[in-house]
């Protein structure tokens, strides 16, 4: 019996990588979850917390080795620390599995531990959400209703309710009947979610992909003007093209995040470079550049450079990257490992959201980590920024799982907001995905390249934007209460074995 649940957790956590780019066969996610229930129940909370835990580590350590560029140590330690939610959560959900309709407060439950390892520690680590999975599947639509939260619940219940109609093998093949019915339900229902249509303006937009000399963990290479100088010359290569007219005229370029790490405040060198550029193109252009505040720290900003007036408004990115532009515990961390002094001054992360007024439009900036959190993509879209602007440096972790995974989480951020999504990556993937989550054009990784793309200037807000989290805290109330519930129970349960006794 112990034998066939912790064959049932490794399965179940080796389906649910598969589901993530590269792979993306998304059905394994509701197929991988139901192993994963298969393995806990009708189990003490303790053995369910080490399955859990077993599961989610087989999970994890695929669909995260891209961190091993920075090291296996870091690579073992971050999976030993976000299998933990996942023991917690499987411990609830074997009280939770003794009440009706289990399955639906188990997706509550799995809605809560994402949620909880979004948040904590040093800011959370929400790579890997179920959601991730289905940047393109049935559940896609589910984004537009709920956001990422609901579309993780759609495949849990789904994966839940498989599992149900399995493990009741005494029940009448009827009854069994029933919960397939329901599991098969819950994607189909996601095509009745209403789509939002064009709303006939478009905007130009060039996408710069400039690459970079080196990789892995020095791959900026020894001298910072290199990359800068690789994406001022895709800025106009891609002028020439539209002077040629082998490209549409873009209203706007952009660049990707770390398209210059020479601060071009301070450097005038860096300045006339940029500027030389977008003169060029003759367009106002998005530049991704890492700059000086003050003595001893930084700020990774997205930075408008008008060809006339040179560098205008800007936006500094809000989640940075504990151990890649901040160090928590700085003193006890330097300590330990050497390799943290490669960060070197520590960021600052912005307050305000994207919104930067661009060209004709006025996009959303996201900031490459950015994108995996939901308060800092819906916030942008709130404060007016359309169509979305990712700009991204993959450069260290190239033809890893990574990019594909952030591009996956544009799919979903288009279905979510109904806008067009636009990244620009120093080495890839750069692309454009229409607001119905579909990739229109991409890049190949470690290339230089650049194209002008039509992209839908779209203002409608779906339901998702308009009520934000509210659809994330009733899933987590909801997983939370039956908790309660179940532990109030077993306890009354006990006390009348112990008086009957």
């Amino acid at each position: 019996m112990l034998l066939g649940r912790v064959v049932a957790a490794v399965a179940g956590g080796l389906a649910l990588y598969t589901a993530f780019p590269p792979l993306d066969w998304w059905l394994c996610a509701p197929l991988g979850i139901g192993l994963i229930v298969a393995s806990l129940y009708r189990t003490r909370p303790r053995r369910a917390a080490w399955l859990g835990y077993l599961s989610a580590a087989v999970f994890l350590l695929p669909t995260v080795a891209w961190v091993r560029t920075i090291g296996d140590d870091v690579w073992f330690m971050l999976v030993g620390t976000e299998s933990l939610f996942y023991a917690a959560m499987a411990a609830l959900a074997a009280l939770v599995f003794r009440l009706p309709a289990w399955p639906v407060w188990f997706g509550g439950l799995w809605v809560l531990m994402e949620w909880a390892r979004s948040l904590v520690p040093i800011g959370g680590f929400p790579w890997a959400r179920v959601a991730f999975s289905q940047g393109e599947s049935l559940f896609t639509p589910y984004a537009a209703l709920g956001g990422v939260p609901l579309v993780s619940f759609a495949v849990t219940l789904c994966g839940a309710l498989l599992a149900q109609a399995v493990l009741s093998r005494r029940a009448a093949v009827v009854r069994r009947a029933v919960p397939v019915g329901l599991a098969l339900a819950v994607p189909v229902l996601g095509l009745a979610v209403p789509r939002f249509g064009d709303e006939g303006r478009t905007v130009n937009i060039g996408i710069v992909q400039g690459n970079v000399p080196g990789r892995g963990m020095y791959a900026l290479g020894d001298e910072p003007a290199v990359v800068l100088k690789n994406h001022a010359n895709e800025t106009k290569r891609l002028a020439q093209a539209v002077r040629d007219g082998k490209l549409p005229k873009p209203d706007l370029v952009v660049l990707p995040e770390n398209s210059t790490d020479i601060d071009p405040y301070r450097d005038e060198t860096a300045r006339q470079i940029i500027h030389d550029s977008v003169q060029d193109v003759g367009v106002p252009t998005l530049i991704g550049a890492v700059v000086a505040i003050g003595a001893e720290h930084r700020a990774t900003r997205s930075l408008v450079w008008d060809p006339v007036t040179g560098a205008g408004d800007y936006y500094d990115k809000q989640h940075l990257v504990p151990f890649g532009e901040y160090t928590p515990f700085k003193e006890i961390v330097l300590a330990l490992w050497e390799r943290a002094s490669l960060v070197g001054r520590q960021s600052v992360a912005g307050d305000q959201p994207g919104d930067l007024k661009l060209g004709p439009v006025t996009i959303g900036a996201v900031n490459c980590y950015e994108v995996a959190y939901d308060d800092t993509v819906r916030g942008t879209v709130r404060a007016g920024g359309t169509p979305l602007v990712v700009q991204t440096n993959n450069a260290s972790y190239a033809e890893s799982n990574l990019p594909p995974q952030q591009l996956a989480m544009s799919k979903l951020r288009a279905v979510e907001h109904n806008r067009a999504v636009v990244t620009a990556a120093t080495t890839g993937i750069s692309a454009y995905v229409t607001p119905d989550g579909k990739v229109s054009w991409q890049t190949r990784e470690l290339v230089a390249d650049m194209n002008v793309v039509k992209v839908p200037v779209r203002t409608q807000e779906t339901i998702a934007t308009r009520v934000g989290a509210l659809p994330e805290w009733a899933l987590m109330v909801m997983g939370a209460a039956a908790v309660g519930v179940a532990a109030w129970r077993g306890r009354r349960r006990g006390d009348r074995m112990r008086n009957d006794g």
